[in-house]
């Protein structure tokens, strides 16, 4: 029985949350630009953050648990558990709700976002382990696939980018048609609407949630630039136009929001992939990026005030979570409340 045959589904990441998981940074291949120590404050603070609103649990090497506690204080709970990353966006389930709100989640196979990495044995045990730790029903996918990848309105509409979930890295003996079929099955959708591709050198070869996310039914938030030099450009307004002449599955034609991408960032020679788009959505609260770019921080805080009205916005300097691939929300993964 796969997750939608037994009456489940991937509720919206604005239904309200037990509680959040993340995992402590310990790959130092992934840091080896700024370092683990930066890493670790930058995470430190997001979990701060996200614990002024909801309880939040940090996975740790046994070797790193007296120093996650130290650095990240009383109010996170920290569970030992061997792992070769820090991504629970990824690496962790994705949960599922059912309409008694019973809970239930998917074990995806993670294979390190396409080989990117040797060492990802440890990392494809984190979800069963937290769906053990949750009492949460397991259904066990065999799809390839990245919690960031994706992202849902919770009323059967499902966001994705080809360039990623087409990547013959991932699921090379499945057809476009046959990986809908998936999305539908384990996380209870009806519709995908399909972007084509993400940032430029997203070494997660395009994922959604840089680039593109539900913030209500029938509402989507996009990154955008108007700077017709960027190598983005192209991309960004590609997706624009193709959300624009979406509909979900409802029938509904989206209401596109934009917040613009701050301006080039390299490390190391390497262009960032930096987005607003990548945020946490917390009970009462969004924990942001801010990136020491002052015109488009104070732009990006100011729209979300406006599209989050009701909650309290705070920004978290990112620029040390981004250098390792990635943004708050792929550090981050939530789990509904059974209400």
């Amino acid at each position: 029985m796969t997750p939608k045959q037994s009456g489940f589904h991937m509720p919206a990441e604005w239904h309200p949350h037990a509680g959040c998981w993340m995992a402590w940074p310990c790959h130092a291949d992934s840091w080896s630009l700024v370092g683990l120590d930066r890493a670790r404050k930058a995470y430190a603070a997001v979990a701060q953050a996200i614990a002024q609103f909801e309880p939040l649990t940090m996975l740790a090497n046994p070797q790193d648990v007296a120093m996650t506690k130290q650095m990240c204080g009383d109010k996170i709970r920290v569970l030992s558990l061997p792992i070769n990353d820090s991504w629970t966006r990824d690496t962790g389930p994705t949960f599922l709700l059912n309409k008694a709100g019973k809970l239930a989640g998917v074990d995806w196979i993670h294979n390190a976002w396409g080989g990117n990495y040797d060492d990802c044995e440890l990392d494809n045990q984190i979800a069963s382990f937290v769906l053990k730790e949750t009492q949460a029903q397991i259904f066990s996918a065999p799809l390839v696939m990245e919690g960031g990848s994706f992202h849902v309105d919770g009323e059967g509409t499902v966001l994705t980018t080809k360039e990623c979930l087409l990547n013959p890295n991932r699921n090379p003996h499945l057809s476009q048609a046959e990986i809908e079929n998936y999305l539908r099955d384990y996380l209870g959708t009806e519709k995908v609407i399909w972007l084509n591709k993400g940032l430029f050198e997203d070494e997660t070869d395009g994922h959604i949630d840089e680039i593109a996310c539900f913030i209500e039914p029938g509402k989507v938030l996009a990154l955008i630039t108007h700077d017709k030099d960027d190598v983005n450009y192209e991309v960004l307004h590609e997706n624009l136009e193709t959300l624009k002449s979406a509909t979900d599955a409802k029938g509904r034609p989206l209401e596109v929001y934009t917040v613009e991408q701050p301006a080039a960032t390299y490390l190391d020679g390497r262009r960032q992939t930096l987005s607003y788009i990548n945020f946490y959505l917390a009970n009462g609260g969004i924990v942001m990026p801010a990136f020491g770019q002052p015109k488009y921080d104070q732009a990006a805080h100011e729209l979300f005030l406006q599209l989050f009205p009701g909650r309290k916005i705070i920004q978290i300097a990112a620029l040390d979570i981004f250098a390792g691939g990635g943004g708050i929300h792929c550090i981050t993964q939530q789990q509904p409340a059974t209400i």
